[in-house]
């Protein structure tokens, strides 16, 4: 069956993925590729060994997959990496996909990016229905922004920053906490992005993938973070969600929302409403946790969704209750081996 022709109307409740814990997962985050322009240290080894382009998904097979959870109920696509605009003809897989937000089947597509493709594609993304993004910046110093990064160009994300808000993007970023790095650079973020109109979000070192230099050198509370930042700011409560595990506040200073993400130091996963699924078709339905589901054999075992849709129920009917993220002088390995970029950021 043509995937354009499948009709993704909401599904009856008692059809929608609903986990062991009566949580609805109605998000789906998708890495298209695990391979990127920059190496974060926090994210990738210098010398990452990328998988075979045969064992990646076509973007045609990601459609489809995507699509078969949008009628299953998930009513958010986040695409992700490693670096997704780096992926030769990805602009299709964007274009395919939005016709699920003019049927009204999904409410929000949407994509992480680390920028640099941004001067390139920002224009494009919101002719095929984006309406917002994150970028991950973490200092607004080139010399640091190098040296986290290892080959990236700070110039070059803050152009593509500036063609996101040209098109009308609504832009969030996303600043990885880092001990001893950008600690010294909390009120200059908040102030650049209040002044550019963008929300922030702080993040915790998390204990994906075994890197150097180690998680417990980075790690840097948020808990902490908050209290020097309320130094300097105003943070007001909010209720603003956007499905994701942020707290949000707003800076009062600025009008601007602050966001908190917070996996060791106050745990987010009662109300967990996604699963991630790699460019190799593996579904991790958390992503502190080690089980996984291969999506892609029955993707490809048959060109009617009948397996797919029970392998997708099949894997979130194991969908955990929560990661067992710690960071410690006695967990200073990581807490799954894989890197961040192959599961999706």
């Amino acid at each position: 069956m043509d995937a354009a022709s499948l009709d993704l109307r909401a599904p009856p409740a008692s059809a929608r993925l609903i986990d062991p814990f009566a949580r609805a997962v109605s998000y789906l985050r998708v890495s298209v590729t695990d391979r990127c322009d920059f190496r974060c240290v926090y994210c990738m080894a210098e010398d990452m060994t990328f998988l075979p382009k045969a064992d990646i998904l076509s973007l045609e097979e990601l459609d489809r997959l995507c699509s078969a959870f949008v009628r299953l109920g998930v009513r958010k696509l986040r695409m992700t990496g490693g670096e997704p605009l780096v992926r030769r003809g990805v602009m299709n897989l964007f274009r395919s996909l939005g016709r699920h937000l003019e049927s009204g089947a999904l409410d929000e597509l949407t994509v992480t990016t680390n920028g640099s493709q941004l001067p390139r594609y920002a224009a494009e993304l919101a002719a095929c229905g984006v309406r917002r993004i994150n970028v991950s910046l973490d200092t607004l110093d080139p010399a640091k922004f190098k040296a986290i990064t290892r080959w990236g160009d700070l110039a070059k994300v803050e152009d593509g920053l500036m063609a996101a808000k040209a098109a009308g993007l609504a832009v969030k970023i996303n600043a990885v906490a880092l001990k001893g790095v950008n600690e010294d650079e909390f009120d200059r973020l908040i102030e650049w992005s209040g002044r550019h109109g963008f929300d922030l979000v702080f993040i915790e070192v998390m204990p994906l993938g075994d890197i150097e230099p180690s998680r417990l050198d980075q790690y840097l509370p948020l808990s902490l973070v908050r209290t020097r930042i309320e130094r300097n700011w105003t943070l007001q409560e909010t209720d603003y969600r956007t499905g994701g595990p942020a707290r949000y506040f707003t800076v009062a200073e600025t009008g601007r929302r602050l966001g908190f993400i917070t996996p060791l130091t106050h745990n987010f996963c009662e109300s967990c409403n996604r699963v991630r699924l790699t460019c190799t078709g593996t579904l991790y339905m958390c992503l502190g946790q080690e089980d996984a589901a291969d999506l892609r054999a029955p993707l490809r075992a048959s060109a009617d969704d009948a397996l797919l849709d029970e392998a997708i129920r099949a894997a979130i009917a194991r969908k955990p209750k929560g990661h067992d993220f710690v960071i410690d002088r006695r967990h200073r390995g990581p807490a799954v081996s894989r890197h961040m970029s192959t599961t999706g950021g």
